[in-house]
């Protein structure tokens, strides 16, 4: 299997690059799965080559040569632009043959390819949404959220740091579905656990300058800076941050804090952190296993968990084409995701794993704290579990989600 090199990917990051597995076979026994993500913006490192990798792993673990059909692994770059991943997925849909799409950093790209994937009767598995409508109040049932959502980030950070005392907050907010869904998550838990928000700043996505945000915050009397905001952006604030000295003055909570951000900032920065995580390479030996194998197609990186939900995503749609049947998974996007639904998910990411009827994938979730330079004990030795949260748990009650799928 071939590794991808960024190099390769920002060469032709918009084009189509199809890698078939096993044996060619009729077009009708092929299943073609779509790696849609961001190859060019903040989100490269979060997803990126790292996710195709991932993808093509769960192809190669799978075998689909002994189940009788082939798969095709494409991918493409949607720019962060609703529009652009639309019109992507139309063209894959209508005329390329792409049967199943994961990935889908930004929310806002996520939620309008949730109504394009219903629309053309495809599946659509998330693996980095952040925004509660995608299981929500647009759920649909040709769709799948993998690995994580606001509630689940928000809902142990929030807690622990008011128990510790961190009760007021100002938050930075990226101003878009993602940004505005964890900052509305984390506010509502830091308010059930008797703190109070005190301010908050949005700025577009990609800025570089941060000042006139941090300065805010340092001004408002707030003894906690939640950071609403993913990526490069993450990075860029939190050094910010410490130039302008608020580490000294508030506290830093990172309710969206992924394996790539602190490989970027380095643990002299990172340190102290709190985030959730559904996936951590060291959690457990089959997590370090399923790292192990991985590992040589990453370019570098360990996988962080979106790089997990894209491996977990695509495996368990393989073994559901596999037991509903190629030609019947081709023709109802929405009968493979409930064929997936109503198998038990197994893998060496996320271990034993139910999908609820809202397409929300129930993983376990982490409460990580970045260790210091000291604790670690390696390259990419960067956190340690605090606690663990069951995927019952960590999920939003299914009564409470707005799901129209739900009947109560």
């Amino acid at each position: 299997m071939t590794q991808i090199s960024r190099r390769d990917l920002l060469a032709g990051a918009t084009a189509l690059a199809a890698a078939p597995t096993g044996i060619a076979r009729a077009q009708s026994q092929t299943i073609k799965i779509g790696v849609l993500s961001d190859f060019s913006g903040i989100y490269i490192d979060l997803l990126g080559p790292g996710g195709v990798a991932c993808v093509r792993q769960a192809v190669a673990d799978f075998g689909p040569e002994r189940h009788g059909f082939n798969v095709e692994v494409v991918y493409a770059d949607h720019q962060n632009k609703p529009d652009v991943g639309a019109a992507i997925a139309r063209r894959w849909y209508e005329s390329e043959g792409v049967d199943m799409v994961i990935g889908l950093p930004n929310s806002s790209v996520a939620l309008a390819l949730a109504f394009i994937t219903r629309e053309r009767d495809k599946a659509c598995i998330g693996a980095a949404v952040t925004s509660m409508d995608f299981t929500g109040s647009q759920c649909t049932p040709n769709t799948i959220n993998w690995t994580y959502d606001a509630y689940m980030l928000a809902k142990a950070l929030g807690f622990e740091t008011v128990k510790a005392g961190g009760t007021k907050w100002y938050f930075i907010t990226t101003d878009n579905a993602f940004g505005n869904s964890i900052q509305g998550e984390t506010a509502s838990f830091v308010g059930q656990a008797g703190g109070s928000t005190v301010g908050n700043s949005k700025y577009p996505i990609g800025a570089t300058d941060y000042s006139s945000y941090l300065l805010a915050a340092g001004a408002s009397g707030a003894d906690v800076l939640g950071l609403a905001l993913g990526g490069t952006d993450m990075v860029n604030c939190l050094k910010q941050a410490n130039e302008f000295g608020l580490r000294d003055k508030m506290r830093i909570a990172a309710p969206v804090m992924f394996l790539n951000d602190i490989n970027a900032l380095g643990l002299p920065l990172a340190r102290g952190l709190l985030h959730t995580n559904s996936f951590y390479w060291d959690a457990n030996e089959r997590t370090r296993t399923f790292t192990k194998r991985v590992l040589p197609k990453m370019d570098g990186a360990y996988p962080g968990m979106v790089h997990a939900g894209c491996y977990a995503g695509t495996l368990h749609y393989l073994k559901a084409v596999a037991a509903l049947g190629a030609p019947a998974a081709k023709a109802s996007g929405a009968a493979a995701i409930a064929r997936m639904k109503a198998m038990p998910a197994d893998d060496d990411a996320f271990g034993q794993t139910e999908i609820r009827q809202d397409g929300r994938a129930l993983v376990p979730a982490f409460l990580l704290q970045v260790k210091t330079p000291a604790e670690s004990r390696g390259p990419w030795d960067y956190c340690k579990i605090v606690a663990t949260t069951s995927g019952p748990d960590a999920a939003k009650p299914l009564a409470q989600g707005g799901c129209p799928l739900i009947r109560t």
